[in-house]
């Protein structure tokens, strides 16, 4: 794709270093990728917080159109107008911008590169947005570009949330689903054991440490105990794990029912079910799980992709 420098000027400006930003957002790809590639969902947050957009077009297609009109608390207009220059879903898409002024002017172009991949709590958003001037004089609204994609963002995980039936809602629902996941680990069954029931051995793997901050954890494996974990991710979005221990039988079998929350709400009710089986020197795990979830909160296979890659975090941790 040709991205040439349309200034007008015969010395050509310095042009702005690309931005690269990391976000994790609590749905699934596929629910992200639909937020940015439906008109219906881009009109609620592709501006900064305060702004509107409005006269939203998406056509999500290499060479369908992407745009909208950015309007300011003061009424000050910007236009935003491109086209999907690549689109894999649910996984990257790249879109290729150019924003002037409500009079028409030509300001800068923002290439713009979104990648999306499955992370321990949803997707993970790489974004990265390359910048041509068209007019050096508005090299400050490029220079505020971090500050207005992070509350772009804080927006987007508030819509994709609220898609997935995460956010508030008077809908009262229950959706049931059932999964079976197997893993063998190349040590001993105490090991493994040990693991999923000593809380320090736990904190290697049952989370995602620098992603989020931790506000509680407690952890009883008993008849009767409890374990609780609560966070706060970096979108400040707060996570609750709230587990009852129906049966415990050391080295082979562990029940628990467990509750989460996103924020206040309340998302799903489960089941799980850990049998070890000790098998020449290794071991044989196998987890069930039967969900209820709550109250609109769509799924989306999130729960069973979550797990996956605690099981996998939990192999590599029985490595140290």
């Amino acid at each position: 794709m040709t991205r040439q420098n349309e200034s007008s000027s015969d010395a050509a400006p310095v042009q702005p270093q690309p931005l690269r930003l990391t976000r994790l957002l609590h749905a699934r790809p596929e629910t992200v990728f639909k937020a940015w590639s439906t008109a219906e969902h881009v009109q609620h947050w592709f501006c900064p917080e305060t702004f509107t957009a409005s006269n939203v077009k998406v056509e999500a297609r290499v060479g369908g159109p992407f745009e909208l009109c950015m309007r300011s608390p003061a009424g000050e207009a910007h236009w935003l107008r491109g086209r999907f220059a690549e689109i894999v879903p649910p996984t990257r898409l790249a879109l290729d911008l150019e924003v002037s002024d409500a009079a028409g002017r030509k300001l800068f172009r923002a290439y713009t590169e979104v990648d999306l991949a499955e992370a321990p709590g949803g997707a993970r958003l790489d974004l990265v947005q390359s910048y041509t001037l068209l007019d050096p004089a508005v090299a400050w609204m490029v220079a505020g570009a971090p500050e207005g994609w992070r509350t772009t963002l804080d927006k987007l995980n508030k819509v994709v949330l609220a898609m997935q039936g995460g956010g508030a809602t008077n809908v009262r629902s229950a959706v049931h689903a059932t999964f079976h996941l197997e893993r063998t680990y190349d040590v001993p069954v105490e090991r493994v054991w040990r693991a999923l029931t000593d809380e320090t051995a736990k904190q290697k793997w049952f989370g995602a440490p620098g992603r989020w901050q931790l506000l509680e954890r407690q952890m009883d494996v008993r008849p009767g105990g409890r374990e609780r974990l609560k966070a706060r991710w970096e979108s400040g979005l707060v996570t609750t794990f709230d587990a009852h221990y129906c049966d415990v039988v050391p080295n082979e079998r562990l029940v628990y029912a467990y509750e989460m929350h996103l924020d206040e709400k309340k998302i799903s009710v489960s089941l799980a079910t850990m049998q070890l089986k000790a098998a020449g020197g290794k071991t044989s795990l196998k987890v069930t799980e039967q969900g209820a979830f709550l109250d609109g909160y769509d799924d989306a296979g999130s729960r069973e992709h979550g797990t996956v890659h605690l099981l996998d975090a939990l192999g590599a941790s029985l490595k140290d």
